[in-house]
């Protein structure tokens, strides 16, 4: 069933353009002239959680206000398949997994009964991330053109699972990877795109001084207490357990609070165990808030944000790190591991500070408490680095051209 999001589209492409330029949005027009009369389905595992769902949530609509018409489907699974899928995620980002033939099993059964039951209406098929990968399988069957769009890190993935998904990926029209080193070895046309922030949206936009200090009361945090920060879902991969530890030891000689705060995705069965183990390893220490925030709470999570004197991300594997760019928009100094996308996002010492280590972090804290000229200029600059690099302008303009070229693929599209 296709999401019915049109409605929810609040900003107008014009609403952009103090932002990023009149010129921008002629861009983004006469390249979307160009896909007149086609239809765009996009088909990930899940409306809610994560980064690809709430990409789409902005994307979709805009896409629609530039006359293309552009859907949202999901595909369905129970509980094992989300187990096995999570299994997968794993083993991509290179974490050892014990992936069974019966895990196999269990995802093509559940992949099968959705090419079953999908409705296919795209002139362009854009299936997200592995879950939906097998619905290729209809290909021969319908035509139209498909694209694989990989939003994490494959760079060093367990082999094993790797070959399995690359034996459908190959059949795609194009791949999309978010980084240069996520790339693989394919036969298809493979295109670089990284993903973006909507910088109109509740999470990104301006708050009053007034919206950030209800939040901060709501959740008892002390608003003249210096406040690390890291929102994530709660997950073993961006390592709350880790930046407790590091936040310890910068407690010891710099009185501060830690928030982390984040939900859970219905297609990731392990972030409840995830959250009972922080909930557990935080509860000695009053100065450490654990805050599960709902879906739809993202203005709260942008006054958290804007509320912090340090951003952490101290992922162990990441494809992009939306969490980062939202940090950096909001000229805040942020503190990251140097994994995956993050490295595109975070030039170290210029646009935020790179950790390879709980040490580390530790040290880049200590650092930027301890410095807050050093920590407003580094904010400057991250902000100044989104503005030209991760808005969802850019955004819009590389997917257009990525759908032009599928039909256009000796053409040179200057803009």
């Amino acid at each position: 069933m296709d999401k019915e999001i049109y409605h929810h589209a609040k900003a107008k492409l014009q609403d952009y353009a103090p932002l990023v330029g009149r010129s921008t949005i002629e861009a983004l027009n006469a390249l979307a002239g160009r896909l007149s009369g086609k239809v765009v389905q996009n088909i990930n595992s899940t409306y809610t959680g994560g980064g690809v769902a709430e990409i789409l949530t902005r994307m979709v609509p805009l896409l629609n206000q530039l006359g293309v018409d552009a859907r949202w489907t999901t595909i369905k699974g129970d509980d094992r398949f989300f187990g096995v899928t999570k299994k997968f995620h794993n083993a991509l980002h290179g974490k050892a997994e014990h992936v069974s033939p019966e895990d196999f099993s269990i995802f093509l059964e559940v992949s099968r009964k959705n090419l079953e039951e999908l409705k296919f209406n795209g002139d362009i098929i854009f299936v997200h991330d592995p879950q939906p990968v097998v619905l290729i399988s209809k290909k021969q069957e319908i035509g139209e053109r498909w694209v694989w769009r990989c939003h994490i890190d494959v760079s060093n993935p367990d082999e094993k699972v790797w070959e399995f998904l690359k034996s459908y990926v190959v059949d795609y029209d194009a791949t999309v990877f978010s980084a240069p080193n996520f790339a693989r070895k394919l036969p298809n046309r493979q295109f670089l795109i990284h993903p973006s922030i909507d910088p109109l949206s509740d999470k990104n936009k301006d708050l009053s001084p007034e919206v950030i200090d209800s939040v901060l009361h709501k959740y008892g945090l002390d608003k003249e207490k210096p406040m690390i920060v890291q929102v994530s879902r709660f997950d073993y991969l961006k390592d709350p357990i880790g930046v407790i530890e590091a936040f310890e030891m910068v407690r010891k000689n710099i009185p501060c609070q830690l928030v982390l705060a984040g939900g859970t995705a219905t297609d990731d069965p392990e972030s409840d165990k995830v959250l009972q183990e922080v909930n557990d390893r935080a509860s000695s220490n009053p100065d450490i808030h654990v805050l599960l925030i709902p879906p739809e709470s993202d203005i709260e999570i942008n006054a958290l944000q804007r509320a912090a004197s340090v951003i952490m991300q101290k992922s162990i594997k990441e494809g992009f790190g939306l969490t980062v760019t939202e940090g950096l928009w909001k000229g805040k100094p942020v503190v990251a591991s140097a994994v995956g996308g993050i490295q595109l996002q975070i030039k170290n010492k210029f646009t935020g500070l790179l950790c390879h280590s709980i040490e580390g972090a530790a040290f880049a804290i200590r650092l930027l408490l301890s410095n807050p000229e050093y920590a407003q200029w580094l904010g400057k600059n991250g902000l100044e680095h989104v503005r030209q690099n991760f808005l969802i302008t850019r955004h819009l303009k590389d997917y257009l051209m990525l759908f032009v070229s599928l039909y256009y693929p000796q053409d040179v599209i200057h803009l």
